[in-house]
């Protein structure tokens, strides 16, 4: 077991962490004020990450993705949880897995011109009835002589505003689930409210509509049937890299600066970092972030070798969460007042921690999949060799 960064990984997190320091924390705070960034500011930071080859990077290099492993990734998209939701997707991008199931003329009109980020998609499979059962889903696409008719709704479809197509599930048979690409503009489609939230100001989290909408036979993506399947190996991914990695690099972040605050800040003639309430704090966030890390990183490693590491996202979902939750309120409670004030971002990210919980499958979700598989596989689960 190996656990040292090499000098290519090392350069590579100093490349985004200077890019997030220089280009996207300046706009952080105009964010939060305005809950957007302008289109001109959004193309320009856009393609400035596309010309330091940090767009795409899951996407395959033959195709001009990044090309990262796994876990080369998964060490990106933790800098990347040192700043804004808003700001990663208009940087970065938001390629999804499923894209790489396109064949024929879907390539260059789907897959290549969205890993070029010249198209933006968002994967739509929430509904108001099928949040963390993501087969209890109602839309429907029915086959016909020239193709397919969607009807039915999503909701809390993020980063929706941005996006010209969509990855929309929806039942094409009594138990059987397709994925389509589904361009903004069809006939019947039409775009509803933006839902606004507590936290990740700036991301729009939309409605969608389909009335009779009709799709081509080129819209299928995969296999009639393999809807689900997409779907869930996307929500895998998402639950490791924008959820299980980003946690630990915003915790990690408020961390950084809680521990500066306990240094400086004094009280009663001494600095409240010599406190020991106050050092238990820090104490366990350091703890919890590091094992959140190390889970993180095993996850993605047994990716890279093709094992399946489902149950182990699923222990990272609820861990870096949790710990972000954690390392969060322990911030607020350090800075005082202060913590609570919106001239400093700790309150913005104690409102932005509490939503980790909840998407991409809740807490008390995963910890049913977690328990259900340690009863079926045993110590296998928990034990480093049976």
């Amino acid at each position: 077991m190996d656990f040292a960064l090499n000098d290519e990984q090392k350069m590579m997190i100093d490349t985004v962490r200077r890019f997030i320091a220089e280009e996207l924390r300046p706009l952080e705070e105009r964010l939060e004020n305005d809950g957007n960034i302008d289109r001109d500011t959004a193309t320009t930071i856009h393609e400035k990450a596309k010309a330091l080859g940090l767009y795409a990077l899951n996407m395959p290099a033959d195709i001009g993705g990044g090309g990262l492993s796994n876990l080369d990734r998964i060490l990106c998209e933790e800098q990347f949880g040192h700043t804004s939701d808003y700001l990663i997707r208009r940087a970065f991008g938001n390629v999804y897995e499923p894209l790489l199931h396109c064949r024929g003329e879907q390539v260059a009109r789907w897959l290549e011109p969205s890993v070029a980020g010249k198209r933006t998609c968002a994967i739509a499979i929430t509904e108001p009835g099928a949040g963390s059962d993501a087969a209890g889903i109602r839309t429907h696409a029915k086959k016909t002589d020239t193709g397919w008719v969607l009807n039915g709704g999503k909701h809390f479809i993020s980063d929706g505003e941005w996006s010209d197509f969509f990855l929309v599930s929806a039942r094409t048979g009594e138990k059987e689930i397709s994925m389509f690409m589904v361009d903004k503009g069809l006939a019947g489609f039409t775009v509803g409210k933006d839902q606004k939230m507590m936290g990740i100001r700036g991301t729009p989290h939309l409605e969608l509509f389909f009335d009779n909408v009709q799709l081509e036979d080129a819209a299928l993506l995969g296999e009639r049937g393999q809807g689900f399947k997409l779907a869930m190996g996307a929500l895998n991914v998402v639950r490791l890299a924008q959820v299980g990695a980003r946690a630990v690099g915003k915790a990690s972040h408020v961390l950084e600066l809680m521990t500066a605050y306990a240094n400086d800040r004094q009280q009663f003639g001494q600095r409240i970092g010599d406190f020991q309430m106050v050092q238990q704090m820090l104490a366990d966030s350091v703890i919890e972030i590091n094992a959140a890390r190390w889970m993180v990183y095993h996850a993605a490693w047994m990716l890279d070798q093709g094992f399946d590491a489902r149950e182990q996202i699923a222990m990272v979902k609820v861990h870096a969460a949790e710990t972000l939750g954690r390392v969060v309120d322990r911030a607020v409670q350090v800075f005082g007042g202060m913590g609570f004030c919106k001239e400093l971002p700790i309150e913005r990210y104690y409102r932005d921690a509490r939503i980790y919980r909840i998407f991409d499958g809740t807490s008390e979700i995963h910890r049913g999949v977690i328990a259900k598989s340690a009863m079926k596989k045993g110590a296998s689960l928990f034990e480093l060799h049976r």
